[in-house]
C-alpha cells in the first residue's frame, strides 16, 4: 500500500474545498503534485538524500488538517514576545500557516493579496523552483498549501528594515500545517529576513514549509531560520534557491530546540561571480532529531561557495549532516569550502556526517572536511582545577563550540540576542521564547 495513501485520499476528497479557499496560481499546479506522490509515495530510508529520516512514519499518524481554513481564536502579541533587542524589524505573523499583518508592510504580502496585485509574478514563480516529481514531500505541500506569504522586491529596491517573521503552531487537536513562502528579489533588490518557528500548545504538529527563493542579477540576501518548538512538533522545511549573477547570499539555520526536524537546502548557481553562504547550528538532547541536507549547485564558472554546519547532540539525540556540493563541467575557478564539525556530549547520542565533492571541472579550489568528537577531558580537567563546576565547564566548552557559528551572523543585534539563548539553552533553561505566556 502506498505510504502516502491517508492524504491521497483527502486530496481527492476534499479537492474542491481546498481549492475554493486558494488563489489560482496555487491551484493549477496541485495534480501535478497529487500525481507525483501517487506514483512515488514518500522516500523510504533507501532513497539517499532521506536515508536518516523516516518520512513515511513521522506523516503517519492522523493530523488535523484545516481546509477550511478556520481562524484560530488568539492575539499573537498577548501571548508572544519574540523580540530581538536592539534589532528594529517589520513583524509578521503566521499562525499555522495563515499569514496575519497588523499593518501594511512594504514589498510583503499573502499569496491572495499577491494573486491581485501581483498576478503575473505569482503565476511566473511560484512552484518555479523546483521538479515536484523529484520531491514528493515537497509536493505533498503543494497539493494541501492554501496560502503563503510573498516577499517581493523590485529591482534596486532594498528592504530598509529587516522582515520578521513569527510562526506559531496553535491547536487543541493534533494538527498539520502547510506553510508557503516565495521570495522574488529582482536584479540590485536588497532583503535581510528573520524566520521564527514556534509551538504554543502542548498537542503534536507537522509543519511542513517550502521556501521558494530567487535572486536576480546583482542582489543581496540575508536570511536567517530559527526553531524554538517542542518535542511533540515535527518540521519538514525546503529551501530551494536560484542565485543570478553577482549575487551575495547568506542562509543561516539555526536549531535550538525541536522534536524531529528536517531541513533540505538547494542551491543553483546560475549567473557567475556570486557568493553562497550556507551556516547552520545544531543543539539536541533527549530524543530530539535533526537532519539537515543540503545541495550547492555549481552551474557556471566563477563562483564562491561556504558552507559550515556544527552540531551539539547530548543524551540519546540524533543529529544528521549530508552536504554536497556538485562543481559541472562548465564551472571553472570555482572556490567552495565545506565544514561539518560535531560534538557528541553523552555517550548515547549519534551523529551521522556525509560531506560530499563532485567535481567535473578540473580548474577548482574545492575542499571539504567533517569531524566527531567528544568533550575534551584535558580541558574539563583544567577548568575544574580552577574550581569550575563540571556542569559549568561543560556548558563553556559547549558554547564555544558553536560560537563560531553564532559569530557569522551579520545583524549584530541578533547576534548578541543569539549568544544569550544558546548559553540558556545549554544551561536547560530554554524550551520556549523568554516572555511566552505558556511559561508563566
Amino acid at each position: 500500500m502506498n505510504n502516502a495513501q491517508q492524504y491521497i485520499d483527502l486530496y481527492k476528497e476534499q479537492r474542491e474545498l481546498i481549492c475554493q479557499h486558494s488563489p489560482q496560481p496555487m491551484n493549477v499546479v496541485r495534480d501535478a503534485a497529487f500525481e507525483a506522490l501517487s506514483a512515488q509515495g514518500f522516500p523510504t530510508l533507501k532513497v539517499e538524500r532521506y536515508r536518516y529520516t523516516d518520512v513515511a512514519a513521522a506523516f503517519a499518524p492522523d493530523y488535523g488538517v484545516n481546509l477550511a481554513r478556520k481562524k484560530f481564536d488568539v492575539n499573537p502579541r498577548d501571548v508572544f514576545k519574540c523580540d530581538v533587542p536592539n534589532l528594529s524589524t517589520n513583524l509578521v505573523y503566521v499562525i499555522n500557516d495563515q499569514p496575519l499583518f497588523e499593518r501594511p508592510i512594504p514589498f510583503v504580502c499573502s499569496f491572495k493579496e499577491a494573486a491581485e496585485k501581483y498576478p503575473d509574478i505569482l503565476t511566473q514563480y511560484y512552484n518555479k523552483s523546483f521538479a515536484g516529481a523529484d520531491d514528493t514531500v515537497a509536493a505533498l505541500n503543494t497539493m494541501f498549501a492554501q496560502d503563503g506569504l510573498l516577499v517581493y522586491v523590485p529591482k534596486h529596491q532594498r528592504m530598509e528594515r529587516t522582515l520578521q517573521v513569527v510562526n506559531i503552531l496553535r491547536s487543541n487537536v493534533d494538527l498539520m500545517v502547510c506553510r508557503r513562502i516565495l521570495i522574488v528579489l529582482e536584479e540590485g533588490a536588497e532583503a535581510s529576513l528573520l524566520f521564527c518557528d514556534h509551538a504554543m500548545d502542548n498537542v503534536s504538529f507537522l509543519s511542513s514549509q517550502v521556501v521558494e527563493i530567487f535572486c536576480a542579477d546583482n542582489s543581496r540576501l540575508d536570511m536567517y531560520e530559527m526553531e524554538e518548538t517542542h518535542t511533540a512538533c515535527k518540521r519538514f522545511s525546503d529551501v530551494h534557491m536560484q542565485v543570478g549573477r553577482d549575487c551575495v547570499v547568506s542562509h543561516n539555520n539555526i536549531t535550538l530546540f525541536n522534536g524531529l526536524t528536517r531541513n533540505t537546502t538547494d542551491v543553483a548557481l546560475q549567473g557567475e561571480h556570486s557568493e553562497i553562504t550556507l551556516n547552520g547550528c545544531v543543539i539536541a538532547d533527549k530524543n530530539q532529531h535533526v537532519d539537515n541536507n543540503t545541495l550547492i549547485d555549481h552551474r557556471v564558472p566563477n563562483c564562491t561557495s561556504r558552507e559550515l554546519y556544527k552540531y551539539v547532540a547530548d543524551d540519546s539525540a540524533v543529529g544528521a549532516f549530508a552536504g554536497r556540493v556538485l562543481v559541472r563541467p562548465d564551472a571553472q575557478h570555482t572556490v567552495s569550502q565545506e565544514t561539518n564539525a560535531n560534538l557528541c556530549a553523552s555517550n548515547d547520542a549519534r551523529i551521522y556526517t556525509q560531506p560530499m565533492l563532485e567535481i567535473y571541472a578540473d580548474d577548482v579550489k574545492c575542499s571539504h572536511g567533517s569531524t566527531v568528537g567528544k568533550l575534551d577531558d584535558i580541558a574539563l580537567f583544567y577548568m575544574r582545577q580552577r574550581g569550575i563546576s563540571e556542569s559549568e565547564a561543560r556548558m563553556l566548552l559547549k558554547f564555544a563550540f558553536v560560537g563560531q557559528v553564532i559569530d557569522e551572523i551579520q545583524l549584530q543585534p541578533l547576534r548578541e540576542r543569539l549568544h544569550y539563548l544558546v548559553e540558556k539553552r545549554f544551561r536547560g533553561e530554554l524550551n520556549k521564547c523568554t516572555g511566552c505566556a505558556m511559561c508563566k
